[in-house]
């Protein structure tokens, strides 16, 4: 994979399913290794599905898969951990210790969508630039603030391959197949899945801001911008409309005439969904992320926490 190897015999691409697995994260990945092979008329890449204990695994969707068998000390050219929903509560010693046994050897690990946790988890991705899906990238980044995690599509660093998740899989083996076999295979396969190929490992993962809010006003979006990137130390609104060149009562007005809240409520927002992230996919206690999330005291966190969602943080932990 990713033109580090000769081509002389097919590929062997090993797929560690954990519970809870992203689908289409999945089938994205595999689906290209088909296609690929299927208009080369050659048996370019094989493939092999395990479970850690070789037992059957659900994805997230409520599917069930049948593995090949358990993870082994086999041979493979790489091996994908597919993960999805929940990632930190799958997290074990016996993954753990095969991915290191694998990575001893000289195998090649990759992940897909949530897989870099466990990858994390067990230390293989210390010393190498990774990603995973946007939505996990703070509570990754908490959990293990040393690692070099980027905000890419995928990342392909030496012997390890990330990927975000969700369609950025199959630009990560488009990838790998324009650098293995060229640009027109990787194109054709592409084509056939009537899917627009291009994009390349260090574009970002998420839409811009103007199209995830549908707003388009330069002074907005650069007023959201300067939020999301203070979740943890918030600024003043105050200080927020002179980076911005307004006044607050103008940048309020704009808000609420484009947004339907004001500029305090929209940035206690994103603080909240940020807190709610961390409650579900990491360990961190409730004071560890109203920390985290810029609120002064636990129980001003707890009450805005149930202004938003109805619950507290504790009864959000709880039900996750």
């Amino acid at each position: 994979m990713f033109g580090r190897q000769p081509l002389n015999s097919p590929q062997n691409i090993g797929f560690l399913l954990t519970p809870q697995f992203s689908m289409i994260a999945f089938t994205a990945a595999i689906e290209p290794l088909r296609v690929a092979n299927r208009i080369a008329r050659n048996n370019l890449f094989e493939w092999r599905l395990f479970t850690i204990d070789g037992s059957p695994v659900k994805a997230s969707n409520g599917v069930e898969f049948n593995p090949d068998g358990k993870l082994e000390d086999d041979k493979y050219d790489v091996l994908f951990v597919c993960s999805g929903v929940r990632a930190y509560d799958h997290l074990n010693k016996a993954t753990s210790n095969a991915l290191r046994k694998l990575a001893r050897r000289g195998v090649p690990l990759g992940s897909i969508c949530t897989g870099s946790v466990s990858l994390a988890e067990a230390g293989l991705l210390d010393g190498y630039k990774c990603t995973i899906h946007w939505e996990n990238i703070e509570s990754l980044a908490e959990r293990f603030p040393d690692l070099n995690i980027t905000s890419s599509l995928f990342e392909v660093d030496r012997n390890r391959y990330t990927c975000s998740g969700g369609l950025a899989a199959a630009d990560m083996i488009l990838h790998s197949i324009r650098l293995d076999y060229g640009r027109e295979l990787a194109m054709q396969v592409a084509d056939q899945l009537l899917y627009s190929a291009g994009r390349e490992p260090d574009d970002l993962q998420r839409m811009e801001v103007a199209k995830r809010t549908g707003v388009n006003h330069p002074k907005i979006l650069a007023a959201i911008g300067y939020m999301e990137a203070h979740l943890e130390t918030p600024i003043s609104i105050f200080d927020l409309a002179k980076r911005v060149a307004m006044s607050s009562r103008q940048l309020e007005r704009l808000f609420k005439s484009s947004l339907g809240v004001t500029p305090a409520r929209y940035y206690l927002n994103l603080r909240l969904d940020r807190a709610r992230k961390f409650l579900r996919q990491t360990s961190l206690n409730v004071q560890e992320i109203a920390v985290a999330t810029g609120f002064g005291s636990v129980s001003y966190f707890s009450k805005s926490y149930k202004q938003r969602f109805g619950h507290t943080p504790r009864q959000e932990r709880e039900s996750a």
